[in-house]
């Protein structure tokens, strides 16, 4: 059935909604540029799948929300006759909880009276622990810049840029978001922003403080020039580092260590839960230094740490071991 309008209002259009939506978001519930960028991206392909049907955005049944959703997983041929590949559980719920929420916002602003996605369940999503590397991957990983004697200053500054990854734990977003004025070098504190703009103080170990001495005496100068850039990893043109940038310089080293180049640099952030919890660190602070809301969140480190457990115990127990 399809839901209708409410009766008082003239509707505004498709486009004009999206925007209040997105400026919903940015400025009363203070998401991340990248949150909003994947939501524009997210309503743009909905909008265009229901361009094609007998109803509108805003007399979108759940069927409809449904097929949108089933094409998604299916995968589907454009107009163009271009293939597109069947999208991942993961993404295929991101987008239903997109239309939810704003369905949800249509709903607060009394534009319609009722919400087409209520009924509507994407597909669950499975459960994968996150890939985590050893401590000894790590440090094949981390020798990498430089590894030839080089002291370029783009060899200092992935130097910095993968020990102060693994030593923090920083998200990319919050690594190519660092300014100069976020590092406490005598303290060895860094100054975080994370989502929703909130900010965290996290230490920074010894091996990181030096990495970051080096490129910041060494290097940013000579990338930067005479310009004011405030961003502290710059590329080699002197301006701030993009989140492509930094997810290239992690696989190009991946690479060369013999590791997995698809890896990301969340990998290093995995890995620096992982190892804290290892070495004995508890939740409560594990959870302030990742910069996570909810402690159910972090509690997925656990589940890590025990799997490695198990792992070690299996490779090294002379009665674990298959005959």
């Amino acid at each position: 059935m399809t839901p209708p309008p409410a009766a008082s209002t003239t509707l505004p259009t498709v486009e004009t909604l999206v925007l209040d939506f997105l400026a919903y978001l940015e400025f009363e519930r203070g998401l991340s540029r990248n949150t909003l960028d994947a939501y524009r991206s997210d309503l743009g392909q909905y909008v265009a799948f229901m361009d094609g049907r007998d109803h509108g955005v805003l007399t979108a049944t759940s069927e409809d929300v449904t097929a949108f959703l089933d094409e998604l997983a299916a995968g589907s041929t454009a107009a163009d006759g271009t293939e597109r590949r069947p999208a991942a559980a993961a993404t295929v719920q991101r987008k239903a909880a997109c239309l939810r929420s704003f369905y949800r916002h249509v709903r607060r602003e009394g534009i319609l009276e009722a919400d087409p996605t209520a009924d509507v369940r994407g597909p669950r999503k499975r459960e994968q622990l996150p890939k985590v590397l050893t401590r000894a991957e790590v440090a094949k990983l981390l020798a990498m810049p430089g590894r030839d004697g080089s002291a370029e200053p783009i060899v200092l500054r992935d130097s910095a840029i993968l020990e102060l990854m693994y030593a923090c734990g920083l998200r990319a977003s919050e690594a190519t978001g660092l300014e100069v004025g976020d590092i406490d070098l005598e303290d060895a504190m860094l100054r975080a922003r994370g989502k929703g703009s909130k900010e965290r103080m996290v230490p920074v170990g010894r091996r990181a403080i030096d990495a970051l001495v080096r490129y910041l005496r060494d290097a940013r100068g000579d990338l930067v020039g005479g310009g004011s850039e405030r961003a502290l990893f710059v590329n080699a043109r002197g301006t701030k580092l993009s989140r492509q940038g930094l997810y290239k310089i992690v696989q190009r080293h991946a690479k060369s260590a013999g590791l997995d180049d698809r890896m990301s640099p969340h990998t290093l952030r995995h890995s620096f839960a992982t190892h804290l919890l290892a070495g004995g660190c508890d939740l409560r602070t594990l959870q302030e230094m990742l910069g996570h809301a909810d402690i159910a969140t972090t509690q997925m480190y656990t589940h890590l740490s025990a799997q490695r457990l198990q792992d070690v115990y299996r490779d090294a127990h002379p009665r674990a071991q298959h005959a």
